[in-house]
């Protein structure tokens, strides 16, 4: 494995922050969501932040590497041509499933919406493994995959977190994107040791790190990227830190922005947490070996147990979709809690990720909430209850503004015809066709024609 390009200090750029990112101090690369980028038309700001040097990293959202299913050609092709016309040195995604159901299960398709966690078993190594090989040979530049945090546990998981990574990276050659706020969240929420699992992690595998914040309600850290960095995620970077000198580190910030001199202080304090921990990185005979010492050889090198395995078996790939899919439709659809699970924590994840639907629908349909208003989100949540999200978040904003002319809302009578009109504007024409699905969407839209 080739040493991962040094990147520096970083920020997660966002459209709502794009100039503030521009005017601050000592920012030597941004990533961005790969999924609200088109490659012939990119940003105006990362074009001026390209053609000053700094590098911009395309993270990846929706590939589903932990899913049962191989990669779709579609979203790798999509992710090359993002990562090719920035001229990026890597890609990253994320170690998780994000649909589920489909041809493997014979049931329903269905979308989380959000990142889950996939099961530290066997089955879901082989697959993950055979899914990373898949993309890393679509993409033009290296791969690095992240660690999630989580709100729920598997039951029967056979690994902690470090060995799974530990063996991904033996087998794949893959880097580590390791996201030290999901370490936090997963200490706080699955009793998990954030200092075990990077003992037993192959730190010179990362290509950088992801430093974030979040909150603490009822016992469960939510990993908001909303509220400032916590001290205790810091201290867990100094860990890392002192371990080895990360590439590159990014402070990642989604929402409820704060002014910029908010965000430059934070990234003050990441730039002295890194600093006080170089003087004490530890020297690599004193790092505790791995959970495979001298069992396997180094990651990425070639001839390292696994690197040529053979392809997944079926049977591992149906095991890990009828879980995925159980887990998942519980989730989206209120199925019953699979056998196993933590039902509390299931209500919170569930709970969690129709406020993410709420939250995206709102921001990829802006004139929704700006109709509703205050109604938009509760009539949202209630919608989200009965209507798992099945074909992206605009198709689900379709689908929800449906479902509200469909219960006779909202009352008053010209909002309920300017939404009227937004829906069949962007629904389009439905084309002739005699099979009973047209039909009853021609039908419902001249039901809702006459309203």
């Amino acid at each position: 494995m080739t040493q991962p390009r040094r990147l520096g200090t970083g920020i997660g750029w966002r459209p709502e922050i794009a100039e503030a990112v521009e005017r601050m101090p000592g920012i030597d690369w941004v990533e961005a969501v790969a999924e609200n980028l088109c490659p012939g038309h990119l940003p105006e700001s990362l074009l001026r932040l390209r053609e000053r040097g700094v590098t911009v990293v395309p993270h990846g959202v929706s590939l589903g590497l932990g899913g049962a299913d191989r990669p779709e050609e579609s979203r790798l092709t999509a992710l090359a041509e993002r990562a090719e016309a920035l001229g990026s040195p890597l890609v990253t995604e994320h170690i998780a499933f994000v649909r589920a159901g489909g041809a493997l299960t014979a049931s329903p398709s269905l979308e989380a919406g959000h990142l889950l966690p996939v099961p530290r078993t066997r089955d879901a190594l082989d697959v993950l493994c055979e899914n990373v090989r898949i993309a890393q040979e679509a993409l033009p530049v290296p791969l690095a995959v992240e660690n999630i945090a989580a709100l729920i546990s598997w039951p029967g998981e056979e690994m902690t977190e470090g060995q799974f990574l530990y063996d991904l990276v033996d087998r794949t050659g893959v880097r580590l994107l390791i996201d030290v706020a999901n370490l936090h969240t997963n200490h706080v929420n699955r009793a998990e040791d954030p200092s075990k699992a990077l003992d037993e992690l192959p730190v010179e595998a990362i290509a950088y790190v992801h430093v974030a914040g979040g909150f603490e309600r009822d016992g469960v850290w939510h990993d908001s990227h909303a509220h400032p960095v916590p001290r205790q995620v810091l201290d867990i970077l100094a860990d890392l830190a002192s371990r080895v000198t990360p590439p590159g580190v990014l402070l990642e910030r989604d929402e409820n922005f704060p002014d910029p001199g908010e965000l430059e202080r934070e990234l003050g304090a990441i730039r002295v947490t890194l600093t006080k921990a170089r003087a004490r990185v530890v020297r690599p005979s004193e790092i505790p070996a791995g959970p495979h010492s001298g069992a396997a050889a180094a990651p990425g090198v070639p001839g390292a147990a696994g690197s040529h395995a053979p392809g997944v078996a079926v049977g591992a790939r149906q095991r890990l979709a009828l879980g995925q899919a159980a887990l998942l439709s519980a989730l989206v659809a209120g199925t019953p809690v699979p056998e196993g699970f933590d039902r509390g924590r299931l209500g919170v994840q569930a709970r969690a990720l129709a406020a993410k639907r709420a939250d995206v629908v709102a921001k990829v349909a802006v004139e929704l909430p700006e109709m509703l208003g205050d109604a938009y989100r509760p009539t949202f949540l209630a919608y989200a209850q009965g209507h798992p999200m099945s074909g992206g978040y605009r198709r689900d904003a379709l689908d929800f503004a449906e479902y509200t002319l469909l219960a006779g809302h909202p009352e008053d009578a010209e909002t309920r015809r300017r939404l009227r009109a937004w829906w069949l504007e962007r629904s389009g024409p439905t084309p002739p066709s005699q099979r009973p699905t047209a039909r009853l969407a021609r039908a419902t839209r001249r039901v809702l024609l006459r309203r």
